[in-house]
């Protein structure tokens, strides 16, 4: 599936830190340095007449329950015609880091109520990025019993509300081994280097036609 961007639309980024990019720390970079940025300029390239505006309302550190928490202002207020989420990793890192479980249930009934409410407030077309790991260190092999589940979470979602689905797992897994370690996609194996970001940035306007 993909989405449709008129001439004028707006679009709305919601994440944590890969979709912050820099955007909180940095203000004269609203949209931060990472994938939204890149999607932006490269729909402006390609669609150098309209006036298609982006917003980018990722947060460092965001878990689903944090994202929710703010979803009314940080989303529901702005009004966006695109919505596109990127969110999960964080409630597996804390996991291993903090010793704060959040079960997949509680992260898929979270990331159904906001989509509920972008469904039946806004009628929003959505684009849901798939939480991935790019694995650089032994144990980060283990998280994915804990980050699979939400991965497929995302994907029921997708079809549950017809959103446009960015497989990102797979993509920079894929990636990694063809550009011969996981320390070029993704350094930490949870934030993207710029080539990861790029590929992104990549996939999301390919879901826009692009």
């Amino acid at each position: 599936m993909t989405i449709s961007l008129h001439p004028s639309a707006s679009v709305l980024f919601q994440g944590d830190s890969i979709t912050d990019a820099g955007r909180l720390m940095e203000r004269d970079s609203p949209l931060g340095n990472g994938y939204v940025r890149m999607a932006a300029e490269r729909v402006r390239t390609a669609r150098p007449d309209s006036a298609v505006t982006f917003v980018n309302r990722g947060v460092a550190g965001d878990s689903m329950s944090d994202l929710r928490a703010r979803w009314r202002e940080d989303t529901l207020d702005i009004e966006p015609d695109v919505v596109s989420v990127l969110i999960g990793v964080n409630d597996t890192w804390r996991r291993y880091y903090a010793g704060t479980v959040t079960s997949v249930r509680a992260y898929e009934d979270d990331y159904r109520a906001v989509l509920t409410q972008v469904r039946d407030e806004l009628n929003a077309q959505l684009i849901l990025i798939e939480p991935f790991l790019v694995p650089v260190r032994d144990e980060q092999w283990a998280w994915r019993e804990d980050l699979d589940p939400r991965i497929r979470a995302v994907r029921r979602l997708s079809e549950e509300f017809g959103a446009a689905l960015l497989a990102a797992d797979g993509l920079l897994n894929q990636a990694a081994l063809a550009a011969g370690g996981a320390r070029y996609i993704a350094g930490d194996g949870v934030h993207p280097t710029p080539l990861g970001h790029t590929l992104l940035a990549k996939a999301w306007t390919a879901l826009a036609g692009l």
